[in-house]
């Protein structure tokens, strides 16, 4: 679905009064991005940009632009299922062991790090939401190697003392009922599963 035409991408009109969130991540966070903005209604503004964010190099490239000229209260982020993505060099996604991640670890690390850096300056609370599960069978992905990006992405935000929102472990825990079969994407309902914590998490920070 196109971003003119899918209603996650649409702007909303912020309720005076109410703090205002923003939520950064790639199709899955698209995928939970209504039912969050469900579970805040009357409690927060939700916000996202109104595109899929990709890997931690689109995040350094166009973080200004979906930050905006707006205040946040709180920011639920996450990068990591787009960086472990196996390419060629012309770009070509390929199945493993073929190609290199998109974003090899060191500069994940050395992304991640800016981007939390830049995040803080916002001065709203921060959220890092860990990459969902990969299964057997995904395209372009290898399975546990997300694990591997999660560590990294555990220590960076150890350093900068930003509590993480586990979806990882959550989502691990009840796979067979809300994944899609060899397929990092969830059904609607087990989107609507991962949206629970992701509000969990967010109306905590407002507390």
């Amino acid at each position: 679905m196109p971003p003119a035409t899918n209603p996650t991408f649409a702007p909303i009109e912020d309720q005076p009064g109410l703090p205002r969130v923003l939520l950064i991540g790639d199709s899955i966070s698209i995928g939970y991005t209504l039912a969050v903005r469900t579970l805040l209604a009357g409690k927060a503004n939700l916000h996202r940009p109104p595109t899929n964010c990709g890997p931690t190099k689109l995040g350094v490239a166009e973080l200004e632009d979906w930050l905006g000229d707006g205040d946040w209260d709180v920011i639920h982020f996450n990068w990591g299922l787009h960086d472990i993505v196996r390419m060629l060099a012309d770009g070509q996604r390929v199945d493993p062991p073929q190609g290199q991640h998109q974003v090899p670890a060191e500069q994940y690390k050395q992304n991640l790090n800016g981007l939390v850096v830049r995040l803080q300056q916002t001065g709203a609370k921060l959220i890092w939401c860990a990459t969902t599960p990969v299964p057997a069978g995904a395209a372009a992905r290898q399975p546990g190697e997300e694990v591997v990006y999660n560590a990294i992405a555990q220590k960076v935000m150890a350093a900068h003392s930003v509590p993480i929102n586990d979806l990882y472990t959550y989502a691990l825990e009840r796979l067979e009922q809300i994944q899609l079969p060899a397929n990092v994407h969830f059904t609607d309902a087990g989107s609507a599963q991962l949206a629970k914590p992701v509000a969990k998490h967010i109306l905590a920070a407002l507390a």
